[in-house]
């Protein structure tokens, strides 16, 4: 983590905002049922249900087809920042938040693509390995988007953090000009900066049976800015810079929780040992 900010308040009121996080009700008279992540006023994303013990979810849905880059702020994020205060750049993302509480940290990390049921992917690895496979449909959870991992750590014994990036729109969307221009910006020493929206979700199974019962930090990073930023990183194996913003009040994470983050995010990266 290269700097941490202080927690504040940031955003309009969520009928103003271009994002924001919604809950999906029954039909009549029934409880909450999916947690969404909406841009335009569409779904675009499902996330972890409330409960908990339910796995760690990020879903793209059909909805999700609008990425939220500000050019007013496109010569500034074209090399890293050094303080998540730098060129107003919190401010200008903040006018597309919902009202609430975010925490502003600044990280460098080192980007894999990742797709869906391939090696590498989490929700047919390490999620397995800890809920088993989705019971009703007899196959592990699918995110229906391609994805970046970037880093993982132990938070003690029983629970470990996973680190995500997850496009807006696939990297497939993105222009192959713009995606070679950062390639061979990144060659010369770049390192371009993108912005996300951010949760922590923290998800426990219930029943202790699968073959790794431990927690799940899950730090998942929305992107905001920079899709051709992270497919480049990615493609050359050069880091990038992210400004997240946590959204404290839409994590399902404690307040402790959420406290001991940036501590465990100054880690050395190391994988989940598990005696499978």
């Amino acid at each position: 983590m290269i700097r941490l900010g202080e927690p504040r308040s940031l955003g309009v009121p969520a009928p103003e905002a271009r994002l924001h996080f919604d809950t999906e009700l029954q039909e009549v008279g029934g409880g909450p049922r999916r947690r969404l992540l909406m841009v335009d006023d569409e779904p675009a994303f499902e996330l972890s249900f409330y409960c908990g013990t339910c796995p760690l979810l990020f879903r793209r849905l059909e909805t999700a087809t609008r990425k939220l880059s500000l050019e007013s702020v496109q010569d500034r994020l074209a090399g890293a920042l050094e303080d998540p205060d730098d060129g107003d750049v919190i401010e200008a993302f903040g006018a597309l938040l919902p009202e609430g509480e975010y925490l502003p940290l600044l990280l460098d990390v080192e980007a894999r693509l990742v797709v869906p049921g391939r090696q590498g992917d989490y929700f047919s690895g390490e999620q397995v390995a800890t809920w088993g496979i989705n019971q009703f449909w007899g196959l592990p959870e699918y995110p229906h988007t391609p994805y970046y991992r970037t880093f993982e750590t132990a938070v003690d014994a029983d629970a470990h953090l996973y680190e995500f990036v997850v496009p807006m729109v696939p990297p497939t969307w993105n222009e192959r000009e713009r995606v070679e221009e950062y390639v061979a910006l990144m060659g010369r020493g770049t390192v371009p900066t993108a912005v996300a929206i951010s949760t922590l979700d923290v998800c426990q199974p219930s029943l202790g049976l699968a073959d790794d019962p431990s927690t799940h930090w899950g730090l998942t990073h929305f992107l905001l800015d920079g899709h051709h930023k992270l497919e480049a990183a990615a493609t050359a194996g050069r880091p990038v810079r992210i400004l997240s913003l946590l959204a404290l009040g839409e994590s399902l994470a404690g307040t402790e929780d959420s406290a001991r983050l940036p501590a465990v995010r100054t880690q050395p990266r190391s994988a989940r040992a598990t005696s499978t």
